[in-house]
């Protein structure tokens, strides 16, 4: 079997496996996700690790979970990016983005020691533009959409328009046609660069962080109707297209959204979804056109899901309360946003007749990591967690790691085998709880939403400590009852809420298995899971488990 020379990473933001028709998905078309399956090995239990986005590109890049350590953050000076490890063994590296928190505090330095990178602007969170298009050329050839502010603004009964108002709500009628979203140009560039640029080097790595589908879910026609359940009225077109789904857990199920609210977002993530399958199609051509497949490893991947309707129950222990989940609010990795597609083309396989193939075993996103370096014969510098994916390519192995934890600071962490997942909650108040960085930064917030969203700076209770492998010195801020707390942690709202399901018998995790004899079991193998990671000795604490 021929071994991999080149690596390329597409990364697609928030893409929900449930919905890609290789996985059974039937609601929304995928071909090209498809015809890449086709040609591809796919990993059915695949799950997160560190989350939300940037956590999970730390995951990738630098191959160490930072959950357990911190909400949000850049590449820190203990640590570095796979593409510094690269750069000293002569491989060119090219990223390709249109993702926003890749140029910004609390994500600024990860695109630094690639070889080169092509930042298309305007999504989602991007100061492209400081004002709507003066001269409305957009306006007619782009859909209407709602801003970013409709929800909180109409649950709030805040009349000021300008609140919530986003980047990209100015930046979409800079517009002018499909070909000049951010999604299709940065596939574009993509493919430009491996049909220019690819050919002049020996070895070389492509990284194609694209945030699509991630929202807004704005797209043009004729991709903003294909999956309208009936043609949007007046009144809807006037008030224009949801692409701003709300963040909440019970949308329909407390009033806060109507059905018909509810359908138009979910069939917008599909309108997103089907358009940036389209483009990512002309990386493919390319591949085909230079017959790459032979020698490139070819890796589809994503950060999370995206919760858009689907139903469980958050409550307390006793309270088996239904409700319908969306964006990623505040609640454990549920199998729609934590079980994530992962797709590798493996140099050899189609010829060997192994193509298209499944693999079950447990995987997480560190170990993308970690088959990057295992592929070009680089090794880190710094702790990683991440096990290579190259033995279950080539089918020397049948497993290569026995758990995999994950979650976000200061909230749950939840650990699987394969087949239970637990996610063990705070059992007193979620103290104690520190926060370790030389960085000190987090997502950067949208204007008037500072309120809600509030990071606090480190204060004279903060002391220099030292990371797992590290001697070089970090500062860890202690929080206490009272605190201010950066804006991903729970407090002590989940206090006690486990989550338990045996997701062989339970794929929709419908029955929480807490309290039983299986909980013990699960609670030991999170207890082995953060000691082998060297996690702190406080999150055990927190959990419940030192």
């Amino acid at each position: 079997m021929d071994a991999a020379k080149n690596v390329i990473v597409v990364l697609l933001d928030s893409l929900n496996r449930h919905m890609l028709g290789s996985y059974g998905g039937i609601e929304f078309a995928t071909p090209n996700l498809d015809r890449f399956a086709a040609r591809s090995t796919s990993f059915t239990n695949h799950v997160t690790g560190s989350l939300p986005c940037m956590p999970a590109r730390h995951d990738i890049l630098v191959g160490a979970l930072d959950f357990l350590w911190k909400p949000w953050g850049s590449i820190e000076l203990w640590e570095e990016s796979i593409t510094a490890t690269l750069r000293r063994a002569d491989v060119t590296t090219m990223l390709v983005s249109d993702h926003p928190h890749l140029f910004e505090t609390g994500g600024e330095n990860y695109h630094s020691d690639f070889s080169a990178w092509d930042y298309l602007r305007g999504h989602e969170g991007d100061p492209w533009r400081t004002c709507p298009d003066p001269s409305a050329f957009g306006a007619p050839t782009i859909t209407n959409a709602a801003d970013g502010g409709w929800f909180l603004r109409d649950q709030l009964g805040i009349a000021d328009r300008s609140f919530g108002h986003r980047h990209y709500d100015d930046s979409r009628t800079w517009f002018r046609a499909e070909e000049d979203f951010p999604g299709p140009r940065t596939m574009a560039a993509a493919t430009a660069w491996l049909r220019n640029e690819a050919p002049a080097h020996d070895r070389w790595m492509l990284f194609v962080d694209e945030f699509d589908p991630h929202e807004p879910f704005d797209t043009p026609e004729p991709w903003a109707s294909m999956y309208d359940d009936v043609p949007l009225s007046p009144e809807e077109l006037a008030t224009g297209r949801l692409v701003w789904p709300p963040y909440l857990v019970g949308g329909t199920t407390t009033g806060a959204i109507t059905e018909t609210q509810a359908r138009q977002i979910r069939n917008n993530y599909g309108a997103k979804l089907s358009m940036i399958d389209h483009w990512f199609g002309t990386i493919l051509d390319e591949l085909d056109r230079q017959d790459l497949w032979d020698t490139t490893a070819v890796i589809v991947c994503t950060d999370h899901g995206h919760y858009l309707g689907d139903v469980r129950s958050t409550g307390a222990p006793g309270d088996d309360t239904l409700a319908d989940i969306w964006g990623k609010p505040m609640v454990p990795q549920f199998e729609p946003l934590g079980h994530t597609p992962l797709m590798i083309h493996w140099p050899g396989h189609l010829e060997c007749g192994l193509t298209p193939i499944e693999i079950g075993a447990l995987t997480t996103n560190v170990d993308i990591n970690a088959t990057i370096a295992d592929i070009f014969g680089v090794k880190a510098r710094h702790r990683t967690h991440g096990q290579s994916l190259v033995p279950l390519l080539d089918a020397t192995a049948t497993s290569i790691r026995d758990w995999a934890i994950g979650g976000v600071y200061g909230n749950w962490v939840q650990v699987t085998d394969g087949r239970h997942k637990y996610a063990r909650a705070p059992v007193d108040d979620n103290f104690p709880l520190s926060m370790w960085s030389n960085r000190w930064s987090t997502m950067p917030v949208h204007k008037g939403l500072e309120d809600f969203m509030r990071f606090p700076p480190p204060d004279g209770r903060a002391t220099l400590d030292f990371m797992p492998g590290s001697d070089i010195p970090v500062i860890r801020q202690p929080f206490t009852n009272g605190d201010v707390l950066p804006f991903w942690a729970s407090g002590g709202r989940n206090v006690g809420r486990h989550h338990l399901y045996d997701l062989d018998v339970d794929p929709d995790e419908t029955e929480n298995r807490r309290g039983g004899a299986q909980e013990a079991d699960m609670a030991d193998l999170l207890r082995t899971a953060l000691i082998d990671v060297e996690a702190p000795g406080e999150q055990l604490e927190r959990l419940g488990l030192a």
